[in-house]
């Protein structure tokens, strides 16, 4: 037992307080040895209140000790059981007060089992710790928490002492303070042979046609043969065997660079029997300048713009969209995106995003041309693709439209739980918000039985139908028929021009009904039926059979991304109207990069799809009725275009024959292409502490602000903070995670001119991966940062502490309460003096030692005046049957007291009364 106090130097008040004692001794005139009582109680009084002051705690020794076991499960330390086994045998040998706990790390960490006593270890691990880090720091901080906060403990720490995260010394200097032991049970790495490829250089930049030579490291703890491949733009270019030696090994191979743009180099190395395929793999981003390069994705029925464009100088790569690349760096190796009669719905979100942000980040230009599946037609409503145009697909409020029915028909059985469901809702919405409020509208979900959620009726109130559409929820199985016939019964008897059904399922129907007379009698009415399979399951035989029968389009959707899309487009597709087939002239507006081309006058234009010119837009060609023709607009770092008739001369008639439609595309694509800065700055990345660093260095020493975008590979947007640390020198923290990230810089010098710059950069796998063998060095120096040490057997773990653990229990109450029972004594003392005090504790000790007189009931009031005796005997009713007794002593202070007696003509009831009020004023002085 100790006591502890937590602000000591308030004990300097005790220096006033004897001062202040000291000088009440000498001026006080008190007599005798009382005013050194009165000061020594002061005294003590001064004393407790400064003790109280300075927060004192009694610390009361805790039975038994705490113990946390912490033990590694990063992919260093692989599945070992050893660290179970050691807990284990030594959680068997605590005693009954000795409580523990277990904790897992890795990269996060993990709490296997709680703080406890008398229950037996675990004997598997069963948290999810990420592997691909060693992040000591955060393990020593989670087992502390562990500890009762003003207690002391003991962490047992089993790994290989590899950190690769964090900074696990700083931790320990946090737990010293807190006398918490760290000892340590080194554990041994996951054995096996392992080659890794530990470099990959590359030249930060290349021309066109330059030889690039290409240095790559390869590191191994065997010597083996293994197979060295390198990729470019994810197209393999090279593929060798060579004899790995143990140690490290260089390479060095050379490639001409022969695609313009951001081009990604991959080198990886493949060996049998490799422990960690992690390491195996480094890539490398190329700035490579040289002819712009333009991906054209091809549509059905639309021209060739690639042949339009080969005597621009610039390169073309065609696809189709089924083929388009599903990774952020197969959209930034071309300057320039051209959709050319597109459909949105074979083109996943997903791919969307990317070129959206290839657009807006990174300076890459896109243009849509039109046809019949393109724009709203090809169902880019509410997209990432209509985000970045200068046009929006929604063109209500136009002109007239027919009037339209359209019933939503959807699965909603247990089989569209999840992400399919939440689509198919998204989609729904996303019809609502194109129809107008005079277009009729139902919805119905179905699971074995129809639930209409929509009543068909005129679409009034559009919030709340996009209320009760997002309130689906999942229900049993499927059963169609019934839905569908529902839904015909619904439109058929409505006087309407344009009445469409949208059936969308993922599964088979549980019965079969007379679909074709359905359908038949449907036609009748002038009802068409279009249908959706998502997933494998769906019966695509039978909803492809319907979609025929019914005039309308099958979907076979294997990505329900594109749910939204199919529903936007087969909305406007019920209309019919985007399309504007009246051959014109269109109108040539002021702008001087355009005007040129038009000084010979203006080719006549079949047709084109109306769309709706953003604000900021600028529209060089307009329809009669002031439709866009030809949109253009800046987006974020990138340029996009819009040319709302076709390539082909199906819809563009003359403009397809006539002499400068090349050079209006070739005009058009060119204004797309990026501007960019020549190497302006030297990108590294850097491990500082622990933390993945991104380092600038401005080759011209400029220290100008500077905005950065960076994008990983899938896509993911990175919040990076850059800060200039040194002239022309920035700073970015990122993200641990290993993979392939693109940046753009944008900077505005003094004059406000504005220059971009992009490039890639990597973060290599973690060293996680790399076979170091066992720490020993790190593990010693934290336990004995701590006081603790390396354990030899499980035993030891519940030894004693140095410092014991200890509960602390705070007295200030308790001194105040005394100081404040000495302060009512010192007033007391000072009130009645020493003597009076001392007089009245013998007197009441010396009456305590004489006889008490047995008690005499009084009996009248007369007799107790005439009686001599030493106690008076009165009625019982006077005092309600109790007993007064009176002392010898009192009896002689009556005889002296000259009391007058009552007048004799007192009445006896004046009488009893007056001795009433004599005996209350007698028991009131007892």
């Amino acid at each position: 037992m100790g006591i502890e106090v937590k602000y000591p130097f308030l004990f300097l008040f005790l220096i006033p307080a004897v001062i202040m004692v000291f000088l009440f001794i000498r001026n006080h005139r008190g007599k005798g040895n009382e005013k050194f009582w009165i000061a020594s109680l002061r005294l003590v009084i001064f004393s407790l209140l400064i003790f109280a002051l300075t927060v004192p705690q009694v610390l009361l020794p805790v039975k038994g000790q705490t113990v946390v076991y912490l033990a590694d499960r990063s992919a260093s330390i692989g599945s070992n059981d050893e660290a179970l086994a050691w807990i284990e045998n030594s959680a068997s040998k605590r005693k009954s007060e000795d409580q523990f706990a277990v904790a897992a790390f890795g990269k996060n960490v993990v709490l296997e089992q709680n703080l406890g006593r008398n229950r037996e270890a675990i004997t598997e691990f069963n948290g999810k710790a990420d592997d691909s880090q060693s992040n000591l720091e955060a393990g020593l901080q989670f087992a502390a928490s562990l500890i009762p906060r003003d207690s002391s403990g003991r962490i047992v720490l089993m790994t290989d002492g590899n950190e690769t995260a964090g900074k696990s010394l700083e931790a320990a200097s946090v737990l010293k303070n807190r006398n918490i032991e760290i000892d340590h049970v080194p554990l041994r790495t996951a054995a096996g042979d392992d080659v890794s490829i530990s470099e990959l250089k590359m030249p930060p930049s290349l021309y066109l046609g330059e030889e690039a030579p290409i240095t790559i490291e390869v590191t191994s703890n065997i010597a083996k043969e293994a197979d060295i491949r390198l990729s470019v733009n994810h197209k393999e270019v090279l593929k060798e065997s060579v004899q790995v030696n143990e140690g490290k090994n260089v390479y060095t191979f050379t490639h001409k660079a022969d695609t313009a743009g951001l081009t990604v180099y991959k080198a990886e190395i493949a060996a049998d029997q490799d422990t960690f395929s992690e390491n195996n793999t480094l890539h490398s981003v190329v700035n490579v300048k040289g002819t712009p390069k333009v991906l054209i994705v091809q549509g059905k029925d639309a021209g060739d713009i690639a042949n339009l464009l080969k005597g621009s100088g610039l390169e073309t790569d065609t696809v189709l969209p089924e083929k388009l690349p599903t990774v952020l760096s197969g959209y930034l190796q071309y300057q320039s995106i051209i959709f050319n009669n597109v459909p949105a719905t074979v083109i996943s979100e997903h791919q969307m995003t990317l070129m959206e942000k290839a657009v807006k980040e990174f300076g890459t230009g896109f243009i849509m041309f039109g046809g019949e599946e393109s724009f709203g037609l090809g169902g880019y409503f509410k997209t990432p693709i209509e985000k970045l145009l200068p046009v929006d697909m929604d063109i209500k409020g136009k002109k007239e439209m027919p009037s339209l029915g359209l019933v939503l028909v959807m699965d909603r059985s247990g089989s569209m739980a999840g992400n399919k469901i939440e689509l198919a809702k998204e989609a729904a919405v996303r019809s609502v918000e194109l129809l107008r409020e005079e277009d009729t509208l139902g919805f119905i979900a179905f699971d074995d039985r129809p639930w209409e959620i929509l009543e068909t009726e005129p679409l009034k109130d559009k919030k709340k139908a996009i209320e009760k559409i997002r309130s689906i929820t999942p229900g049993g199985g499927t059963e169609i028929f019934t839905s569908l016939e529902q839904a015909y019964s619904e439109l058929e008897e409505l006087q309407l021009q344009r009445k469409h059904i949208i059936l969308l399922t993922d599964g088979q129907s549980a019965t079969n009904g007379d679909y074709e007379l359905l359908i038949e009698d449907g036609k009748e009415k002038n009802i068409t039926l279009s249908t959706v399979a998502l997933g494998q399951d769906a019966d695509r035989g039978l909803l492809e059979d319907l979609a025929g029968m019914g005039s309308g389009r099958f979907y076979d959707v294997t990505d329900s991304s594109i749910i939204p899309s199919i529903l936007s487009r087969e909305t406007v597709m019920a209309t019919r109207t985007y399309i504007e087939d009246n051959p014109f002239f269109p109108s040539v507006q002021p702008y001087p990069d355009w005007s040129s081309l038009f000084e010979k006058g203006v080719p006549e234009m079949n047709a084109y799809i109306a769309a709706a010119a953003k604000p900021r837009a600028q529209v060089p060609l307009l329809s009669e009725i002031e439709d866009p023709v030809l949109a253009e607009w800046q987006y974020g770092m990138g340029r996009a275009a819009a040319f709302t008739s076709d390539s082909s001369g199906k819809w563009s008639g003359d403009w397809a024959r006539w002499e400068k439609w090349p050079s209006f595309i070739n005009q058009l694509v060119t204004k797309t292409l990026p501007q960019y800065e020549s190497e302006p700055y030297r990108v590294a990345v850097e491990n500082k502490d622990g933390n993945t660093v991104l380092s600038l260095e401005s080759a011209a020493s400029r220290s100008l602000p500077i905005e950065a975008s960076i994008v990983s590979e899938t896509g993911d947007q990175i919040e990076a903070n850059i800060r200039l640390t040194a002239p022309g020198k920035y700073e970015a923290a990122m993200p641990e995670s290993a993979g392939m990230y693109f940046l753009n810089i944008k900077q505005t010098d003094q004059n406000g001119n504005i220059q971009v710059h992009q490039t890639g950069f990597t973060i290599p796998y973690s060293e996680e991966y790399l076979q170091k063998g066992t720490n020993k060095e790190h593990l010693e120096t934290l336990s004995k940062m701590t006081g603790g040490k390396e354990l030899e057997s499980g035993e030891e773990a519940f030894r004693p502490l140095k410092k014991p653990a200890s509960t602390k229990q705070p007295i200030s109450e308790w001194l105040l309460l005394a100081a404040f029972l000495i302060f009512f004594s010192e007033i007391a003392l000072r009130r009645f003096g020493l003597t009076a005090i001392a007089a009245g504790i013998l007197k009441k000790n010396r009456n305590k030692k004489e006889k008490p007189e047995a008690p005499i009931k009084i009996q009248n009031l007369k007799a107790s005046r005439e009686k001599k005796s030493p106690s008076v005997q009165m009625p019982d009713k006077l005092q309600g049957g109790t007993t007064v007794k009176e002392t010898p002593e009192k009896t002689k202070e009556k005889k002296k007291t000259n009391r007058p007696k009552p007048p004799a003509e007192s009445s006896p009831k004046e009488r009893e009364e007056r001795m009433k009020r004599l005996l209350d004023a007698k028991n009131r002085k007892k």
